[in-house]
């Protein structure tokens, strides 16, 4: 394909996925379409639950909501051939190019799924002008994983035209719920990244500036996402209060103290109560409340730290007040620690390119949190190299923003960055 037919296909996935924006673990429509794409190039094909351990899937939404999305799925453009893989909710895919000349196994990870943010409709936002904003209320892709998906099909099709050229195995992996860290953890433990010797994991955006490249990203936070619930017993506030155990005000000593935990010597660390919902009425003893919160630290330690004080904590103001309780993980990822040897040769590949102005080698800058940590350590416990690197770009908001886009003109580069580092990873040796 030429540069420039390359350079619109492109930009036509984006935009479409952009339009039908789809989130964790319900992303049928957008993996049907990808693995059509990736089958339609000759690429060896593992979907759905084959490559997810489904006790790993952490916030994972239910039956109902997952059969609801497939109806919506198959109305809006899914691909028949493909959505039974997928209408469970297990919506990852890996598809490997195998050139049958020696070399090393190599793996990309791109992202899929989008927010709960309802998406602007001022007039000068792009997407409404030039007609690709989202057409479903309450959901946009906020933070550019629709240019992700676009640029790993773009890398998927560079290399099934140049197979001849390359040597060893690739992988790309399309992950869904990286939002909320829930998905790749499951991908991980069925075994995706095994016998992996080079991981490449990347983000657009992100702060770093339009025409600059960060080949490896340091600051992402080890995190746990909780839902904490309190169950108590109701009762009228005014004739028999001390029948009520109040789950409220448990929740709120637990709000309280989870806040004053004591900062940790091993690195920087957040907690963050982020929703409180208790009661039912004025009058009655609230019998339940759920907190929604979340843990990090600068490393896993520091993290886990965190969070047994959480458990802690809960723990002690539901005995304080006679109640039930019960803590559920619905998302977690690890802090991240990248290959300086795999980010050099990154770097060079990003420096020869005419569309990037400036590299950094390293970014220890803080980044909030990736679940794309579970491949790399489990890359790199294995003895392989793994980063994670970043596409800088313009903005129109930040992320998670319901003004949120990018500038398209960061994808074509991207894609070549990437093929340019399939490349240099097969030649004899790789990196060294």
């Amino acid at each position: 394909m030429k540069t420039a037919d390359l350079e619109k296909q492109l930009i036509t996935w984006r935009r479409d996925l952009h339009q039908h924006p789809e989130t964790g673990f319900l992303e049928m429509r957008t993996a049907s379409i990808v693995a059509a794409v990736l089958n339609g190039l000759g690429y060896e094909l593992q979907l759905g639950k084959a490559v997810m351990s489904a006790e790993d899937c952490m916030g994972k939404p239910d039956e109902v909501e997952t059969k609801k999305h497939l109806d919506w799925a198959l109305s809006n453009g899914a691909k028949n051939q493909f959505i039974d893989y997928f209408s469970q909710g297990y919506t990852g895919i890996v598809a490997t190019m195998e050139t049958h000349l020696p070399g090393p196994t190599i793996a990309y990870r791109f992202d899929m799924d989008a927010l709960p943010i309802h998406e602007t409709d001022d007039a000068d936002h792009i997407p409404l002008q030039e007609g690709f904003r989202s057409q479903v209320p309450g959901k946009m892709h906020a933070c550019g994983h629709d240019t992700h998906t676009a640029i790993g099909l773009g890398l998927a099709t560079l290399i099934a035209e140049n197979k001849q050229h390359l040597r060893g195995n690739i992988k790309l992996i399309f992950q869904p719920a990286e939002e909320g860290t829930r998905g790749a953890k499951s991908m991980a433990k069925a075994g995706v990244v095994q016998g992996v010797d080079y991981f490449i994991a990347s983000h657009i955006g992100t702060g770093v500036p339009h025409r600059h490249f960060v080949a490896a990203n340091n600051g992402f936070m080890a995190t746990s996402k909780l839902d904490i619930t309190f169950k108590g017993t109701a009762s009228h506030a005014g004739s028999h209060p001390e029948e009520g155990k109040n789950a409220l005000l448990a929740a709120a000593s637990a709000t309280l103290n989870m806040y004053a935990i004591a900062r940790h010597s091993g690195g920087s660390s957040r907690i963050n109560i982020g929703e409180f919902h208790a009661g039912s009425g004025r009058n009655i003893i609230a019998n339940q409340a759920k907190l929604i919160a979340e843990t990090r630290g600068e490393t896993s330690a520091v993290n886990t730290y965190v969070k047994d004080q959480v458990n802690a904590i809960v723990a002690g103001a539901a005995k304080m007040y006679q109640i039930d309780y019960t803590i559920e993980v619905v998302g977690e990822g690890l802090h991240c620690g990248c290959s300086k040897e795999l980010a050099a040769m990154m770097e060079v590949c990003a420096k020869a390119h005419p569309a990037i102005s400036e590299t950094v080698l390293e970014s220890n800058d803080s980044a909030g949190s990736e679940d794309a940590t579970y491949f790399m350590e489990e890359v790199q416990r294995n003895g392989g190299l793994a980063t994670y690197c970043i596409f800088g770009t313009e903005l129109a908001a930040g992320h998670h923003n319901e003004n949120f886009d990018v500038n398209e003109e960061s994808l074509l580069p991207a894609v070549e960055i990437l093929y340019e580092s399939v490349k240099r990873l097969g030649k004899e040796g790789g990196v060294k």
